[in-house]
């Protein structure tokens, strides 16, 4: 289904109003110029500028979205000069789900040339709750009415990196029970025999959601939501369609970009983020709902959640 921001764009208001926040992950595509970008807005003395469209495109796009994943904060700790950037960009309303930092959330750095030295060694700050509370939360404090929530993201455990899934649900149960209140918290995890009643008993006892998510390794989105007790929080939802099961993020950039239309429909998850949504508006007692698309799952990210849209009955 096409993506046209002048119809979306007060339906989308509407949704947050109600307390239904549907946005991309990240907003830096070019693939997304003519459906929601004008791409003469980052003309500069009579030619395209690239970089200003990655350093203003936030503006143009919080004019249609109210909310935003971001991506950028899992590579280094954000700075008042990172938060800054972004706020002043977008209107009041305007709410940032905001990605921790791997050097919470990594259990051993990958072997990838940004770590360096560390690569393929234990991280030795794996859910300190201090050093998340001074570096990510501190520089957060000052918008924190723009934060709309605050995702931990867990990389898949390898054997090597955890024996046992208890142990990661254990060492959670402390790092949560350490955690400042006032914030809404998510877990996403990437191994699915952490889908377990103590992992979400664990969420549910400390306030925090359970990131539905649909990814390489997980089972797709209608599934996580069929099991027993993973909903961990009664007026909390989040879901992260980032891709489609069974497919790699190299393979989805290789088959997708530029990310200008979509070129794989997956029925189940389009189902799954509109039955998200209903459930949200017709719930008893007042929810809020995150609800993030990426590029990678379809092909299209405006796409995918105008389909989602359509499907719950409000396109």
């Amino acid at each position: 289904m096409a993506f046209d921001r002048d119809r979306f764009k007060p339906l989308l208001a509407k949704l947050a109003g109600q307390g239904v926040y549907v946005g991309t992950s990240s907003w830096k595509y070019p693939g997304w110029q003519g459906m929601l970008y004008d791409r003469q807005r980052y003309v500069w003395h009579g030619r395209y500028s690239d970089l200003r469209f990655q350093r203003y495109c936030l503006a143009e796009y919080a004019t249609v979205f109210k909310t935003v994943s971001v991506d950028a904060a899992y590579y280094r700790f954000p700075d008042r000069r990172f938060m800054e950037e972004m706020v002043s960009q977008v209107p009041e309303d305007f709410l940032f789900a905001l990605k921790v930092t791997d050097e919470i959330t990594i259990k051993r750095f990958p072997n990838l040339a940004r770590f360096g030295p560390r690569a393929g060694e234990p991280n030795p700050n794996f859910l300190n709750a201090d050093l998340f509370n001074s570096a990510f939360l501190a520089a957060c404090e000052p918008y924190r009415k723009h934060v709309g929530l605050v995702m931990f993201e867990f990389s898949r455990f390898y054997p090597r990196d955890l024996a046992r899934g208890r142990d990661f649900v254990e060492a959670l149960d402390q790092f949560l029970g350490r955690l400042p209140s006032g914030w809404r918290y998510g877990v996403e995890v990437r191994n699915r025999n952490l889908l377990h009643p103590d992992y979400f008993a664990v969420l549910a006892r400390h306030g925090v959601t359970h990131i539905y998510n649909a990814w390489q390794h997980m089972p797709p989105v209608h599934e996580q939501r069929a099991l027993p007790g993973s909903r961990t929080t009664p007026d909390l939802i989040a879901a992260r369609f980032l891709l489609a099961p069974g497919r790699s993020y190299e393979a989805a950039v290789s088959a997708f970009s530029p990310y200008d239309r979509v070129q794989e429909v997956n029925e189940p998850g389009r189902t799954a983020g509109a039955e998200l949504i209903k459930e949200v508006l017709t719930s008893p007692i007042p929810t809020r709902a995150f609800i993030y698309v990426n590029n990678r799952f379809e092909g299209n990210a405006l796409e995918t959640i105008a389909a989602m849209l359509d499907r719950a009955g409000l396109g």
